[in-house]
């Protein structure tokens, strides 16, 4: 039975992600979502409470299926993990439907900022290791640098995503990190930095999800 119910919820998941991505929030129906899903409202509410609850929880685990590059900790394995989001992205039904609800959410009527910092907090480590090692220059902040990062590309992705389909979003993330090696980056280090949006990257086997 507990087995039963987690491929249950997994199935509602994947579902309500397709459905999430292409039509939005308010035009999302749950009918759909349980007919692609296979399932019945019992279903559905013996895993979620409502409509918004299944939002929140595909907003909220939106990272869940993404695993890290890999590599050392530090900036290259930052930057090799915003091109990987960036492939992700034109793929990955469960992230693209988690990041389109949280830009959406204060039209669908709440405010969670958990999604941004789940991605602050795993950016702002990487950063941190990038400092101990020497990478970032000298007063540089990765908490506040994290910050900045996931706001900017928040607003890369989804100008990608209205101009393109998001089909050209690893050469827009590229663009980005070679502005801001710049002004985070001793010259030395930037130098060093592998920025190639054609480049496919291995994953390790876990996230952090």
């Amino acid at each position: 039975m507990q087995q039963r119910a987690v491929e249950t919820r997994e199935a509602l998941m994947e579902a309500a992600a397709e459905v999430f991505d292409r039509d939005g929030y308010r035009a999302a129906r749950i009918s759909e979502i349980l007919e692609r899903a296979g399932l019945t409202q019992g279903a559905l509410y013996f895993h979620f409470t409502s409509k918004m609850d299944l939002a929140q929880t595909v907003m909220r685990e939106q990272g869940d299926s993404v695993v890290m590059p890999v590599g050392r900790d530090g900036l290259q394995r930052l930057i090799d993990l915003c091109l990987l989001l960036a492939r992700e992205l034109q793929t990955n039904k469960l992230l693209r439907a988690g990041v389109r609800l949280a830009v959406e959410q204060e039209e669908i009527g709440f405010v969670d900022v958990a999604p941004y910092q789940t991605w602050v907090d795993v950016f702002r480590e990487q950063l941190e290791r990038a400092a101990e090692r020497g990478e970032l220059r000298e007063g540089a902040d990765p908490e506040h640098l994290a910050t900045l990062l996931v706001g900017c590309y928040t607003g890369v992705q989804h100008f990608s995503q209205l101009r393109s389909q998001r089909s050209d979003l690893p050469e827009r993330i590229a663009d980005l990190w070679r502005a801001l090696l710049l002004g985070i980056a001793p010259p030395r280090v930037a130098a060093q930095m592998v920025i190639d949006p054609e480049e496919p990257l291995k994953a390790t086997e876990h996230g952090w999800g």
